[in-house]
């Protein structure tokens, strides 16, 4: 008869994971679980060992896992970095890596200054869009100069569906769980530009991060590209 425990591994994404309460080093740099060689490595352990009848039986009477609610109420999880002054965020989900910075080669006849060129990631050239620019906020050259000792710029890869693109951030702080609860209608004090891709803002470190409308931004990325 086949060994019904299963081959011994530590589960941490359940724990420290994006299923857990995040706070695991390893996603400020591969943002999902499933990025990660730990993962990997226990993925491969897992399906190499045989599967009990045990297992087989039961398999119609699981139950599906429900969308993670924390003792406060439901949560998101989302991946907060700064553009300059600005601390912003977007949905885990749609990120697929975090590259270092890399040089970016201009598109001719650009119709949006927000298209910033296209980069090369993993040899697939992926549209560079500047947040900055779309958002309608820039960083003075005094600020940046008094954050540049301790800045780690990264280029940020985002896909909805077939589609995929490239920003800069001046800093990325890591995948982070906010209460939805906490999320507030953007101030009326915010450009145009930048309330039609922001769906809320929540407090966060005593500060305020501004969420990002995933799908506005990829919008306003093809507008600008036609």
């Amino acid at each position: 008869m086949a060994d019904a425990h299963p081959v011994g591994f530590d589960d941490c994404w359940n724990r420290i994971g994006v299923r857990g309460d995040s706070s695991c080093e390893r996603l400020a740099e591969y943002v999902r679980c499933l990025n990660c060689p730990v993962f990997e490595t226990a993925a491969a352990r897992l399906l190499d060992r045989p599967i009990p009848e045990a297992d087989l039986s039961q398999l119609d009477a699981r139950v599906p896992a429900q969308p993670r609610d924390d003792a406060q109420g439901a949560s998101e999880s989302l991946l907060v970095f700064r553009i300059g002054d600005e601390w912003l965020a977007l949905p885990t989900p749609i990120f697929k890596r975090i590259v270092q910075t890399r040089p970016v080669h201009t598109l001719p006849h650009r119709q949006h200054r927000a298209a910033l060129g296209v980069v090369n990631v993993q040899g697939e050239l992926l549209v560079c869009l500047s947040l900055a620019h779309l958002l309608g906020f820039e960083t003075d050259a005094a600020s940046r100069d008094d954050r540049a000792r301790h800045d780690l710029p990264r280029l940020l890869v985002v896909a909805r569906a077939e589609e995929h693109a490239v920003f800069p951030v001046d800093q990325v702080d890591g995948v982070h769980r906010l209460a939805v609860a906490s999320f507030c209608p953007p101030p009326a004090t915010l450009s145009q530009a930048a309330a039609a891709h922001t769906r809320a803002v929540a407090p966060w470190r005593g500060m305020s991060v501004g969420l990002l409308d995933a799908d506005a931004l990829f919008d306003t990325l093809n507008r600008s590209l036609g």
